[in-house]
């Protein structure tokens, strides 16, 4: 075995310069570690950290049916019935028959949830009827006060002349704040507007609407569903002119008027890609509208309305998870192809209500609305013309009573739509 030969003990004057060393060296890190800690990581180095996605409520308004009030999906599949589309990633989204108002499958459908422009469709259905459509406004540098930072536009000057036609193909087609700011001051201000909206959605039995502008820009407390927004596109519908200016695709907008020269116009295209078939989406065969949001809040939103045969349907999605460039459009084509040809195949979860005119408050026999207050109020609370005939029941369905949610509503009532919204396939 080898002999181990120990190392002679380190001299004191040794010993004292080790420790002179030592305590250097401590100092020396003391002083670096904060740089250190300041210092970026490179990006490859840091792992993304991703947000928990927020939950629906555990009991949401069960107007409609109490299937409606509860969180998930709602699906009531008849034998050899196709399945629901795989993928889909929304937060909310409904599919519904707008002329029997019957909801062929629903996904946590009265969730109150930012709604973007697609709240423009109140802002029109409550609108259109007061200003016809030949009269003609100056805009003053007031009207167009108090839009959101980054809104979208359609390009309307300070004092120049438009007509009311020309502003809502500005509010429709290209989404645009400044025709919607125009028309709100003609109609004595945003204030103004934002309590008939609220009283138009209260009329309508959308109890899960809170209005706060009144053109979906993102306001603290401004919540819709997916089943308020296919109340306001179903009643919308009714209209001519909302048919008319939700199914347009290209248009020509006024520009800049000059003395002595002939105004000049400017073409303006839908941002509904399902109609017009822009970034890379293909136009959706038998699409008539009807509106499109996107704001940081609320994500993608949309509403649409299609027709095939003698079946129409309404789908409205709001804010997938999916990032996709397209995917609000992709998911609701999805659930297009599925309620057409599941269209006879379903047992509906739940119906569109009629407005109180015709059935009175729905929310006053909803089983998941907490009392008093509406499910659409606490959530603003906690995140601190003529209509003649568009109410008018046009054909009962068997006139037989109707129980949904163990409630009875008067008559199951159709809505047929006028032969304008029925399209031919594109």
């Amino acid at each position: 075995m080898p002999t181990i030969t120990p190392s002679p003990a380190p001299s004191p004057a040794r010993r004292r310069a080790a420790r002179r060393t030592a305590a250097a060296a401590l100092v020396c890190a003391a002083l670096t570690a904060p740089l250190a800690v300041a210092a970026p990581a490179h990006a490859d180095d840091v792992k993304p950290t991703k947000s928990k996605a927020p939950a629906p409520p555990a009991a949401m308004s069960a107007v409609g049916g109490d299937l409606l009030a509860k969180p998930g999906t709602q699906v009531r599949l008849k034998d050899g019935a196709p399945k629901l589309p795989k993928g889909l990633s929304a937060r909310s989204w409904i599919v519904s028959d707008p002329e029997s108002g019957d909801v062929l499958a629903a996904h946590n459908a009265h969730w109150p949830l930012p709604p973007a422009s697609t709240l423009k469709m109140l802002f029109a259905d409550t609108l259109l009827p007061k200003f016809p459509k030949t009269e003609q406004h100056k805009v003053e540098p007031e009207d167009l006060e108090g839009m959101g930072e980054g809104s979208s536009l359609v390009g309307i000057k300070e004092h120049q002349t438009y007509s009311v036609h020309d502003l809502w193909l500005g509010v429709f087609l290209r989404s645009g704040n400044d025709a919607v700011h125009t028309l709100a001051s003609m109609n004595h201000g945003v204030e103004q507007t934002v309590r008939d909206m609220q009283a138009h959605a209260d009329e309508l039995n959308a109890h899960d609407t809170h209005v706060v502008t009144p053109d979906g820009y993102d306001a603290k407390g401004q919540v819709s569903s997916a089943y308020d927004l296919s109340l306001f596109a179903r009643s919308g519908l009714q209209n001519a002119d909302f048919r008319e200016y939700c199914s347009t695709a290209y248009a020509q907008f006024p520009g800049e008027a000059k003395k002595g020269k002939k105004r000049p116009a400017f073409g303006i295209q839908n941002t509904n890609r399902l109609l017009t078939g822009a970034f890379g989406m293909k136009p959706y065969k038998g699409i008539a509208g009807v509106k499109n949001g996107n704001t940081t809040n609320a994500g993608s939103t949309f509403t649409g309305v299609a027709q095939r045969g003698d079946k129409v349907l309404l789908v409205t999605v709001m804010n997938p998870a999916k990032k996709d460039l397209n995917e609000v459009y992709k998911e609701t084509a999805a659930l297009f192809d599925w309620g057409f040809a599941a269209r006879d195949e379903v047992e509906p979860v739940g119906r569109l209500v009629g407005p109180k005119s015709e059935e009175g408050d729905a929310g006053k026999h909803s089983a998941g609305k907490p009392h008093g207050k509406s499910a659409a109020h606490l959530a603003a609370t906690e995140s601190d013309g003529s209509r003649s005939g568009a109410w008018a029941a046009l054909g009962i369905a068997g006139g037989a009573l109707i129980v949904l949610g163990g409630v009875a509503f008067a008559v199951h009532r159709r809505w047929p739509l006028p032969e304008l919204v029925r399209r031919r396939g594109r």
